[in-house]
């Protein structure tokens, strides 16, 4: 059981959500929640990042000590995807994979692109609409192999295995099966997402096709292991920051008080100011 705790000004770029481990300890979303909850049956932890229909792109601070969730900032402003016409919002509860990494130093074989430096994403497709900063356990169902400006940019499909339709889903086809069209829609909303801030369309690996849960899973582990390196290594690879404070003989192992330390530097959380108003249009762009 994890809980969170917010420092900074809600919708500004001080914003920060920290997260506490069941006893009370600060822990980072990145290094130190387990990647399995349970490895026997291939149920892993997802760290919700953005909740199903909203729009500000949070993340996982990647390159800040302990990892907290922020929102992303382009050109000196709060990064929000727009609504891409029928899409609102993400579509799916979006987040990642703790204790994964795509390796930029590594060429996928399969892609043939390296990496995007971060965890490995989840698009989650239950019923519940998940809250920030929310430790979820999902069943893996599927890949897709996004090309991200020239990287690797893994999109795992998944499903929490406390949703009342769990038992529905056990592979990829099974999204086919029972939720139609949910599949394209969200090729649609992948190639399209970074079109109306000037971008062109994002391409995909295997001709846009969804892999089965098997590659999944292979992919994953993959990443766990360029992980374990990673938070093993000394120095630290680029400005990834590998603060934890439970990955024992890790050399960025952090004590509690200094994480304490760290976080208590920052401002007590207040109320921001009311999110944008040009967020809830649609954008009609031309679709392919």
């Amino acid at each position: 059981m994890y809980r969170v705790e917010e420092r900074g000004r809600a919708l500004s770029n001080s914003y920060r959500l920290f997260f506490r481990n069941d006893q009370g300890q600060i822990v980072s979303p990145f290094h130190d929640i387990p990647l399995w909850a349970s490895e026997s049956q291939n149920v892993f932890n997802m760290v919700v990042e953005v909740p199903r229909w909203t729009n500000a792109k949070m993340e996982i601070a990647t390159k800040e000590p302990l990892n907290p969730i922020k929102q992303d900032i382009k050109k000196g402003n709060l990064r929000y995807v727009a609504n891409i016409f029928p899409h609102k919002g993400y579509i799916w509860n979006y987040g990642a994979l703790p204790q994964t990494w795509e390796d930029p130093n590594h060429t996928d074989e399969l892609t043939g692109c390296a990496g995007d430096n971060d965890p490995i994403d989840v698009c989650e497709i239950g019923t519940k609409v998940c809250t920030r900063g929310e430790v979820i356990q999902v069943k893996v169902l599927g890949i897709l192999a996004m090309i991200d400006e020239g990287e690797t940019d893994w999109k795992i499909i998944a499903i929490d295995v406390k949703d009342p339709e769990e038992d529905k889903f056990n592979d990829i086809e099974d999204v086919k099966d029972v939720k139609p069209g949910y599949l394209e829609a969200t090729v649609d909303w992948f190639r399209r997402y970074k079109v109306p801030d000037g971008k062109p369309e994002n391409q995909f690996a295997f001709d846009c096709e969804f892999k089965d849960k098997d590659l999944a899973i292979d992919v994953i582990k993959c990443t766990h292991t360029f992980w374990k390196a990673l938070i093993m290594k000394t120095p630290p690879t680029g400005e990834i920051k590998c603060t934890n404070t439970t990955v024992k003989n890790s050399p960025f192992l952090c004590c509690e008080t200094d994480a304490a330390a760290l976080v208590g530097k920052l401002p007590g959380f207040e109320a921001g100011d009311s999110t944008p108003v040009d967020v809830d249009k649609w954008w009609y762009g031309k679709k392919n």
